[in-house]
């Protein structure tokens, strides 16, 4: 236990129990502190966890006993923790995006450089079998040279499912902030950084109405766009057209697809981390599925966090997030003022996660190593 990483969690909304539930038991880590501005949450948080003390965030954030600060707090709040973290000289690693704004983000980054600590961010669903299947394939020629790719998230908006949804539509939200570093990180990850976007957005509705949990019924004004689309042009030369919507109903539309001179590849949904991946070779008639071959199996949120501290931030690291957020905060300036822009920030490619069996990255002291 002595050698663990140790883990301090502040923010304990809707997702926190999904990151809990993964780093439970697991020896590379441990859990020693919670916090959270509601302190019912941390106390309830820290009764369930052996050994884990309830803090304010303050003390969570100064507390000798944490190397890394896992943040879910909500997007407005990112920086704000972030930068506690690290002016205290420990490492964070947040729920995207990196920072409600580029100009946060950057401040983030510069600051951990600085300390010397470091940055990881969600999210990790592109660490599993399904993104890492599709990008061996694309890496062994299965669809010969890519040249342009579709990303498309549609959906009639969360506040049909989540209790508080507020923050999905104020600063930081909207489909393309909220859903877009599903798709942009798994395009990086596929395709390589990008250079320039075109984009074009519009808020369709003005307010939304709570679906369920003890506000249903209320209503919530609608402060961001809610329906973002773009081109992306990346370093490579590929093109990718994007999509991201809380506006529409259902789509056909596969989630990603990747066309390349010999064949098509179809990639599951980046918000999962499986999913089949199908090629459709030229000339032929038909659809096949891929055997899996690559990434974390049976993969769960925080195998990112597993990851970032077994590989030294390597994959779901702070440079990805900055150029990931860069790119979705250019297509909304495009868009606003009706120009291509090109990006400041590149990002290279993560390493490739190989077949790493579930009871492997659960079960033994750290993560395969690539």
């Amino acid at each position: 236990m002595g050698d663990a990483h140790r883990i301090g969690v502040v923010g304990l909304g809707v997702i926190s129990r999904a990151y809990l539930d993964t780093l439970a038991g697991r020896a590379a880590v441990r859990v020693t502190a919670v916090a959270d501005l509601d302190t019912s949450r941390s106390a309830a948080a820290a009764a369930e966890l052996p050994g884990v003390r309830a803090l304010t965030v303050e003390e969570l954030l100064s507390s000798p006993d944490v190397d890394t600060v896992l943040n879910l707090t909500t997007p407005a709040a990112h920086a704000a923790i972030a930068l506690g973290a690290v002016g205290h000289g420990k490492n964070v690693y947040g729920e995207k995006p990196l920072a409600a704004t580029l100009a946060d983000a950057h401040t983030v980054i510069d600051a951990a450089a600085q300390a010397g600590a470091g940055v990881g961010c969600a999210p990790d669903t592109v660490l599993g079998t399904g993104v890492q299947t599709a990008r061996a394939a694309v890496e062994a020629g299965s669809i010969g040279r890519p040249l342009f790719a579709s990303a498309v998230m549609v959906t009639p908006g969360h506040e049909r499912w989540h209790p508080q949804p507020d923050f999905y539509y104020t600063a930081g939200g909207g489909p393309l902030l909220d859903m877009g570093p599903y798709y942009l990180t798994a395009l990086v990850h596929l395709l390589g950084p990008v250079r320039a976007v075109i984009g074009a957005a519009g808020r369709l509705r003005t307010e939304r109405v709570i679906g369920s949990g003890p506000r249903a019924g209320e209503r919530i004004p609608v402060e961001v766009d809610s329906h973002v689309s773009g081109v992306l042009e990346h370093v490579n030369g590929t093109l990718t057209t994007l999509t991201t919507s809380f506006d529409g109903v259902a789509t056909t539309a596969a989630p990603i697809e990747v066309h390349g001179e010999t064949g098509t590849l179809s990639v599951p949904d980046p918000n999962r981390f499986d999913g089949e991946v199908r090629l459709h070779p030229l000339g032929d008639t038909r659809w096949h599925t891929l055997p899996v071959s690559a990434g974390y199996e049976d993969g769960a949120r925080g195998v990112g966090l597993l990851d970032f501290v077994a590989a030294g931030g390597q994959r779901a690291n702070g440079e990805l997030a900055l150029h990931v957020l860069e790119t979705m905060t250019a297509l909304l300036r495009s868009s606003a003022e009706g120009r291509r822009i090109e990006l400041t920030t590149s990002a290279r490619v993560p390493a490739p996660v190989p077949l790493t069996p579930a009871r492997s990255w659960r079960d033994r002291a750290t993560p395969s190593p690539a």
